[in-house]
């Protein structure tokens, strides 16, 4: 069950976003989010001071967040008119969805700013609360799998769980991403295999070499920086054995395509995403390429999640299960000891997805660790 929207894609949520087009503006969003109950503020760091490929990179990401079709209907503020407008237009043009604009300079101050954007999100909300769910296929679902906090029980239990409901996605029609370049280092002769055709056989070799290579021009071997101390902690010690734990949640499927970073799949399969590791930069680039829902494997344990895409945290590591049961929403401990299979293990997930789809919310949403990171190449000018 979803919310049809304009452009032709479904939402599984119906969330009213307001959205900061720069960093001088996050207060605003914020206060307009206290005044309006089910109001999403969605505040930056960066948006301004920004030239080529970073000034691209941000716009490309702030357009694909307002353009996603868990949004209803998405709110700008900026200081001037000319960045929220030329946001604006792209958000409409990717989705034909409402977006409206509130800038402080043509409302003469930051109090009038307010006051002009709590009127449009209470008729926002109001809209989104009068919108019903459908019945839709799973071909409308585009499905992302993420990983934090990776420790053994990451490769042998939650992720080859992940994996197979990735693989039951695509078989219904549907589609997966997977993301975090760096953890493909060691395993990318395997994930190239996959590739459907020799141009996305190169693009998945290219990317993992850039990844290195942009590590080697600082002077830093991501293959000493990576595993984290956590995953060694944890009983990862080398990159290829983490990567071999970390593609398996994305899967067997032929690979479709690689995305860069906030790009929409072109259609449905299996799509790798060109992201850093760090969870929050990798969801909020996964969100701004339209997914709808993430599922996250977790061993040594993470809270956070996507306000954008619901985020649903599973692990096999039975004291994280335990420790951290309020932030856990699906334990798969038996198929780490071996009790059942990862199919087995997959079913109950299966459910958990359908459910999260009609309505259930995320323990990450109901406790509110949910955030976004915009990625960046450069420091800002």
């Amino acid at each position: 069950m979803g919310y049809k929207r304009p452009d032709g894609r479904v939402g599984i949520r119906n969330h009213v976003a307001v959205i900061a087009a720069m960093d001088n503006v996050n207060n605003i969003v914020r206060n307009i989010a206290t005044q309006v109950k089910d109001v999403m503020p969605l505040t930056i760091w960066y948006g301004r001071g920004q030239y080529g490929a970073d000034e691209e990179l941000t716009f490309r990401t702030l357009a694909g967040m307002g353009a996603n079709p868990n949004l209803h209907s998405v709110l700008i503020i900026s200081l001037e008119p000319v960045s929220a407008k030329k946001l604006a237009k792209a958000i409409r043009e990717l989705s034909g969805k409402r977006v409206e604009i509130v800038t402080v300079q043509e409302c003469g101050n930051s109090i009038n700013a307010t006051a002009a954007g709590v009127e449009i999100a209470l008729d926002m909300v109001t809209q989104a609360s009068e919108q019903q769910r459908e019945l839709v296929g799973f071909d409308k679902l585009v499905l992302a799998v993420e990983c934090g906090g990776s420790d053994t029980t990451s490769g042998i239990g939650s992720n080859p769980v992940l994996g197979k409901v990735a693989d039951w996605v695509i078989d219904n029609g549907g589609t997966v991403v997977l993301s975090e370049t760096s953890e493909f280092l060691g395993a990318e002769h395997i994930l190239s295999g996959r590739a459907v055709d020799e141009e996305v056989r190169q693009k998945i070799m290219s990317i993992v070499n850039n990844v290195e290579a942009q590590a080697t021009a600082r002077g830093v071997s991501i293959l000493g920086a990576n595993p984290v101390p956590d995953n060694i902690a944890g009983g990862l010690t080398t990159i290829e054995e983490k990567s071999l734990g970390a593609i398996i949640k994305g899967g067997s499927k032929p690979i479709q395509g690689v995305l860069e970073y906030a790009e929409p799949p072109r259609g449905t399969g299996l799509y790798l995403m060109d992201t850093p590791a760090p969870a929050l930069e990798s969801m909020t680039g996964l969100a701004a390429g339209g997914v709808q829902v993430i599922l996250f494997s977790t061993g040594k344990g993470n809270i956070v999640g996507c306000p954008i895409c619901p985020t649903a945290k599973i692990t096999a590591n039975p004291v994280t299960a335990k420790r951290m049961a309020p932030n856990i929403d699906l334990d798969v401990c038996d198929v780490f000891y071996g009790n059942i299979s990862a199919e087995e293990g997959a079913d109950p997930l299966r459910d958990l997805v359908v459910r999260i789809c009609n309505g259930r919310k995320t323990r990450a949403e109901i406790l509110g660790n949910e955030d976004i990171a915009l990625n960046r190449i450069q420091p800002t000018v």
